[in-house]
């Protein structure tokens, strides 16, 4: 028989300790604090196979958050599949910079374009009950995964739709828009390694510089903002300059680029004239 602290040490000479850990909580459905305090208890054999094949899996590659079903974002955890993109801790600053945007009293259109899990369009919708919130992702079966985290959320303000980008919102002004769009080179390597093998290569690459879906974005955006609103965009650390003179080009004012923790060029705004 096999105790649950020697698989444990087993799994940490494979894989991050953090990871083994992770994987071994989730694949016995117990608390990391149970984890510790039951180490000499026996795992049965089915247990074994089982937890062996969850650290293979991670050994090999796959990320943590397709292995537990889950990533924690913002106030919650969220299911995720290999349909949505793996939400992002940096993701949290065009979170942030959209609320400073958003008055916390009178009636609030808000749009995320991209949605994948919802993380953007359900912490907005957390932190803005009087918001109503679309969110749009051109994958219904990540919308799928976002529709079931909001119904596990409970929260009633948030609307989906399936679509590219503006697609479902033809006539629709918003407040704000935001989004986390695929920003990575096409032919980046980076996408053939690592976590990023199995996140999906749409929410992931945009053309030969990154830049397709911004430029997309920040062209039709206007459109759909209200005089004086907002648009946000997340994007790679090496094109704030980029992403700034689109949204210019777009005829937005206020253009700037905010920075994440670690001193990087990570969300570009801009918003359009008051009338």
């Amino acid at each position: 028989m096999t105790r649950i602290d020697a698989l444990l040490r087993e799994a940490r000479q494979r894989v991050e300790p953090a990871d083994a850990e992770l994987i071994v909580c989730h694949g016995l459905g117990k608390s990391r604090s149970w984890l510790f305090a039951h180490g000499d208890d026996e795992l049965s054999d089915a247990q074994v196979r089982h937890l062996r094949g969850l650290i293979d899996r991670r050994a090999d590659g796959e990320p943590v958050a397709y292995l537990t079903g889950s990533r924690g974002f913002w106030r919650f955890d969220l299911q995720v599949t290999p349909e949505t993109l793996i939400p992002r801790p940096e993701t949290e600053l065009l979170v942030e910079l959209a609320l400073q945007r958003l008055p916390e009293s009178g009636a609030l259109r808000v749009a995320d374009l991209g949605t994948g899990s919802g993380a953007i369009a359900l912490a907005l919708a957390c932190e803005r009950s009087n918001a109503q919130v679309i969110a749009v992702d051109v994958s219904e079966a990540a919308l799928e995964v976002a529709r079931a985290n909001a119904r596990t959320l409970d929260f009633a303000n948030v609307e989906f739709r399936h679509g590219d980008w503006f697609a479902p919102l033809a006539g629709d002004r918003f407040e704000l828009i935001a989004s986390n769009p695929p920003y990575i080179e096409s032919d980046d390597p980076h996408l053939r390694q690592g976590d990023l093998r199995y996140e999906p290569a749409n929410a992931l690459a945009s053309g030969a510089d990154g830049l397709d879906a911004i430029r997309t974005i920040a062209r039709e955006a206007p459109a759909h903002l209200l005089p004086g609103g907002w648009l946000l965009v997340e994007h790679g650390w090496e094109q704030g300059a980029a992403v700034r003179a689109l949204l210019q080009a777009a005829g937005l004012i206020e253009v700037t680029t905010e920075r994440d923790w670690e001193g990087r060029d990570r969300v570009s705004l801009g918003r359009r004239a008051p009338d």
